[in-house]
């Protein structure tokens, strides 16, 4: 009897098989707003104490089963007594959901900065931080449709399959480290650059069968950061990450735009951004954005523009993000250094 074989079963076994090929990492289009997957001395580069930022991502809901992402980081910065040095300790958390046989991959990395002050006269900070961590990663196998499974043109899930997993998930500790710069220059301009090294323990990874071991491979990243006011109410900010992975290259950057549309006295303003970033070859992200006292919230989405927008019709996902920043009333804090990493 002839096996039927559907396309289903191909962008399934494409997805189980991913993570184990390529294994490149996840990617925001608001990249920005999670620093410590950009680089771990990217942590308490802000002006406050206490950083708190999330982010969801749904996207290819036009193509197949949505991909959901899911991140959340933390970061508390402690000023070093006797001196103009930070220690900044935090926790990125991530947890990504893609296809049918609902693949998870969930991360707890914590992560240590160390800024040293390079001038008694305005903030400039040379960073150096690890971050490290377990990494799980898991899929439902009672959810794959093998070919062995369609007889006389049709699926049954009731028949049996001689396809076998040694494996529904794999286990590792993932290690990174990374170097930054920031500086203030003029009356209110701040910038930062950085370069980060992920993943150079090189985890092993096992795949489904049980009999292949791959490894992840190693992430190179740079990055950079540009905060410069226009005029008394508006700003320009801008970011760009490329990183090199295996062969795989990635350029991230754009610009957002910044209106103060309410200001008070000793108090933070109301401003809203406009702007749009570019994930090179592959998308084009009009993004809005609002902070409001000492929180931020963000809205952008994907138009697709790769080779998968015939089938997509250019639609990609849309990404929420949120976070909250400020200062602490406690003795220790940040806001009583004349000399402090801001952004």
């Amino acid at each position: 009897m002839k096996k039927c074989y559907s396309p289903i079963i191909y962008c399934l076994l494409f997805l189980v098989s991913l993570p184990f090929v390529k294994a490149q990492d996840l990617t925001f289009s608001q990249f920005y707003e999670q620093p410590l997957l950009r680089n771990p001395a990217l942590a308490g580069v802000f002006t406050g104490d206490l950083r708190v930022s999330a982010v969801y991502r749904d996207q290819w809901a036009s193509v197949t089963v949505p991909f959901r992402t899911e991140a959340m980081s933390i970061e508390y910065k402690m000023p070093m007594q006797g001196s103009n040095d930070v220690l900044t300790l935090g926790s990125q958390m991530t947890l990504d959901q893609a296809g049918d046989i609902q693949l998870k991959r969930t991360q707890f990395l914590p992560v240590v900065n160390y800024s040293k002050s390079l001038s008694d006269d305005k903030d400039s900070y040379l960073s150096i931080a690890f971050m490290g961590g377990p990494v799980y990663s898991q899929f439902d196998p009672t959810l794959i449709k093998t070919g062995d499974q369609y007889q006389g043109g049709s699926y049954n899930p009731g028949n049996p399959t001689s396809q076998m997993f040694a494996n529904t998930g794999y286990n590792y500790w993932d290690l990174a480290t990374g170097v930054s710069f920031s500086s203030s220059y003029g009356d209110a301009g701040r910038f930062y650059i950085g370069a980060g090294y992920a993943h150079f323990n090189k985890p092993i990874i096992h795949s489904v069968t049980g009999t292949v071991e791959n490894f992840l491979y190693p992430k190179l990243t740079f990055n950079i950061g540009i905060n410069t006011p226009v005029t008394d109410r508006n700003r320009i900010i801008a970011f760009a990450d490329y990183f090199t992975q295996n062969g795989y290259r990635q350029l991230l950057g754009g610009i957002l735009y910044g209106f103060d549309f309410q200001k008070f006295y000793n108090d933070d303003p109301y401003t809203i951004y406009f702007g749009s970033f570019l994930r090179w070859g592959d998308a084009f992200v009009p993004v809005v954005k609002m902070d409001f006292k000492h929180m931020s919230v963000g809205l952008s989405y994907d138009v697709n523009v790769s080779r998968l927008k015939t089938v997509s019709n250019y639609r990609g996902g849309f990404e929420l993000t949120a976070s909250y920043h400020g200062f602490l009333k406690i003795r220790n804090s940040t806001l009583d250094k004349l000399r402090c990493t801001r952004f």
